[in-house]
């Protein structure tokens, strides 16, 4: 079993063709079909189902394919380690939730890509459930989430706390307590939004009940407002980032406490300088 092997494996898995695989990794079709049939050999099982001219992983594939991740992974950190003192440089891929990445990283990234120009950074968005799977996995070499959550394999630090704001377009008229909103629509991420637990205690705990409109989309959220169809709870990042400038003014509540936003890395991933340059920067921002 060869590391080209696997990198071949895991390139068809990832891509779903043998064909879109070659053009990434600059070889022949060819050569790829010969190499996955030897690895299919020495392993004793079919990694992928040919149907036709297509092909789909097995279930003994997908099993491999963990085992792939993670082999590469350590290889990976294996060459970063013989020099941990290098100048950081390579692929970093960071997942974070919407909220983060529409309103506090923009301006992290470019700040971020202009100091360490040979760092090829991917930034991934999704729930936090799924940011923190894909870290387990090697799939992300760390994620910003706004829970403060125990996950076997993962280690994590606070980052930064972010403040929520009550939305409403200026043409709504002022909100002074939370009795203004009785009969309004609230337009919120669906079930599972760190965000939207607190919307959903804070009402509870005032005894209100309002229809909640599930938008998986600040945009779609922020248009809404705007549009005077109703309000919204955001973090303060997004509101400075885009609301504010869609005609839509902030109102803060005591009630509503600050939520963390921490960063969480597998706690096997070993020496990484360009996650820790990352992490240096995101407290040089943030935490003082």
């Amino acid at each position: 079993m060869e590391l080209a092997q696997i990198r071949m494996f895991k390139t068809v898995a990832e891509l779903g063709s043998i064909a879109r695989a070659a053009e990434k990794l600059f070889c022949v079709p060819s050569n790829i079909t010969a190499r996955i049939k030897a690895l299919e050999a020495e392993l004793g099982v079919a990694l992928f189902l040919r149907e036709g001219r297509g092909l789909r992983i097995s279930p003994a594939g997908q099993t491999f394919l963990a085992y792939a991740e993670k082999i590469l992974a350590l290889t990976a950190e294996a060459k970063r380690a013989v020099d941990p003192s290098s100048e950081p440089s390579g692929p970093l891929r960071i997942g974070a939730i919407e909220s983060s990445a529409t309103g506090r990283l923009p301006r992290l990234l470019a700040k971020f890509h202009k100091r360490y120009p040979q760092v090829a950074l991917e930034l991934t968005t999704g729930t936090w459930a799924q940011l923190l799977d894909d870290t387990v996995s090697h799939r992300l070499d760390g994620a910003i989430v706004a829970v403060d959550v125990e996950r076997s394999q993962l280690k994590r630090t606070p980052m930064y706390r972010e403040e929520l704001l009550l939305i409403a377009s200026t043409s709504f008229g002022p909100v002074r307590s939370i009795e203004d909103l009785q009969d309004k629509t609230v337009f919120m991420w669906p079930q599972g939004c760190p965000y939207r637990a607190a919307l959903e205690h804070w009402l509870l705990r005032q005894g209100l009940s309002l229809p909640i409109v599930s938008l998986a989309s600040y945009g779609a959220i922020v248009g809404c407002v705007s549009a005077g169809a109703g309000v919204a709870l955001v973090p303060k990042g997004v509101f400075e980032q885009y609301a504010k400038g869609a005609g839509c003014v902030g109102y803060e509540f005591a009630e509503l406490a600050a939520v963390d936003n921490l960063f969480y890395w597998h706690e096997n991933a070993g020496v990484h300088p360009a996650r820790e340059a990352f992490v240096a920067m995101l407290r040089e921002e943030f935490v003082a």
